[in-house]
C-alpha cells in the first residue's frame, strides 16, 4: 500500500511540474514588450484543396503585445496573384487587428506564396507571414 501511495505522488509531481512548464511557454509567448508589438494568431494560412475560382479571402489575426501604438507601414504579397490588405490606423496596445490576403484562385495546382509585413514593432518591424494550398480545376459545365 506504500508503494502505490508513493508511486500515485510521483506521478502526480510529474503532472504538476509539465502543468506548470506548458503555462510558462504560453505567457512567454504572449509577454508584453516594450514599444509596439506584433503577435499572429497564425503565421502560416492553409487553403487546402479549394476549386478552381473558389473564394480566395482569408484573415491573419494579430495582436499588439506592446505598450505603444503599432503602425503597419506596408503589406507586400510575394507576386501579383497575391493582394494583402492592412489596417489604416494605428493599433492600440493590446488590441487585435487583421491583415487580410485575397489569393487569385484562377490558377490550378499547388501554391505557396508570402505576404512581407512592415511595421514600427519592436525588435521585429519585418514579418513574412505564408499562405498555401492546392487548386483543383471546376469541373466542365454539363
Amino acid at each position: 500500500m506504500k508503494k502505490i501511495l508513493v508511486l500515485a505522488l510521483l506521478v502526480l509531481g510529474t503532472v504538476a511540474t509539465n502543468a506548470q512548464e506548458t503555462s510558462k511557454k504560453v505567457k512567454t509567448a504572449t509577454s508584453k514588450v516594450i514599444g509596439a508589438g506584433m503577435v499572429f494568431a497564425n503565421e502560416v494560412i492553409d487553403y487546402g484543396t479549394i476549386n478552381q475560382n473558389a473564394d480566395g479571402k482569408r484573415e491573419f489575426v494579430f495582436t499588439n503585445n506592446g505598450n505603444a501604438p503599432l503602425i503597419i507601414t506596408n503589406a507586400q504579397g510575394s507576386c501579383g496573384c497575391t493582394v494583402p490588405s492592412s489596417p489604416k490606423e494605428p493599433i492600440a496596445p493590446g488590441a487585435k487587428g487583421v491583415i487580410g490576403v485575397k489569393y487569385d484562385t484562377n490558377r490550378v495546382g499547388a501554391f505557396t506564396k508570402t505576404v512581407t509585413i512592415s511595421s514600427n514593432a519592436a525588435g521585429q518591424p519585418t514579418k513574412v507571414l505564408t499562405i498555401k494550398g492546392t487548386i483543383v480545376a471546376a469541373p466542365a459545365k454539363s
